[in-house]
């Protein structure tokens, strides 16, 4: 069982930064990949960006150039550090563990972009 906990959102005026955690129960070594979706009201859940166990990245034309996804081993948490933002990119961001065939989901956390 893997437990993913989302934290770091909140409002924000268009052009600033945020930057969002997702903290895993146990070893992050044992997801992969861990991704960052986000869902806007009335819209389909979409892939943001993506992170491998080895380090390897993709991401959405959406994110690219503006949102840099990382990771710390050691401290089991992804992050997705969002710059230049535009109120475009107000949603819910979810972070996802993939682990043996089994997905595992996020609470949420709510970023607004607004001015």
């Amino acid at each position: 069982q893997v437990q993913l906990v989302e934290s770091g959102g909140g409002l924000v005026q268009p052009g600033g930064s945020l930057r969002l955690s997702c903290a895993a129960s146990g070893s992050l070594l044992s997801i992969d990949p861990m991704d960052w979706y986000r869902q806007a009201p009335g819209k389909q859940r979409k892939l943001v960006a993506s992170i491998s166990r080895g380090g390897y990245t993709y991401y959405a034309d959406s994110a690219k150039g503006r949102f840099t996804i990382s990771r710390d081993n050691a401290k089991n948490t992804v992050y997705l550090q969002m710059n230049s933002l535009k109120p475009e990119d107000t949603a819910v961001y979810y972070c996802r563990g993939y682990v043996e065939a089994v997905n595992y989901w996020g609470q949420g956390t709510q970023v607004t972009v607004s001015s």
